[in-house]
């Protein structure tokens, strides 16, 4: 397979629209967290506890999936400097580095995704259980 610089210019667009979903992420939790601090100040409540170590966690992921997103483009940059220099077989070995470390950042994506599944939930539940009260 023959390698061109315009092959690892393709994930440009890609990895820039991808960092740029994560950070949006990462600021919407942010003010999430700042939001239910502020509640529980107001009023301590359990729920709020277990949510807030929820989006600590998560917000431990997202900086992952950043570094590695980065990572991987900064890997495609060099690998456009290896094929613009002549080193074809480097370039193969940089820009499958690259491509390893997106498919990382995207793993790390799907996990972050599944713990927010799980934070709508605890979130859910505390409805369900006012709606049980009202009930009975």
């Amino acid at each position: 397979m023959q390698l061109t610089l315009n092959t690892p210019a393709l994930l440009f667009p890609a990895i820039s629209l991808l960092l740029l979903a994560y950070t949006n992420r990462f600021l919407h939790l942010a003010s999430l967290i700042r939001t239910l601090h502020a509640q529980h100040k107001q009023k301590p409540d359990p729920l709020i506890i277990a949510q807030i170590g929820n989006l600590r966690f998560r917000l431990g992921l997202i900086k992952n999936m950043q570094f590695l997103g980065v990572s991987s483009l900064f890997g495609c940059v060099l690998c456009m400097f290896v094929l613009f220099t002549g080193h074809e077989t480097l370039g193969k070995i940089v820009f499958g580095l690259s491509l390893c470390l997106m498919m990382s950042s995207l793993g790390y994506s799907i996990w972050e995704i599944r713990l927010s599944a799980v934070a709508l939930n605890l979130h859910l539940s505390d409805l369900e259980q006012e709606e049980l009260q009202s009930a009975v």
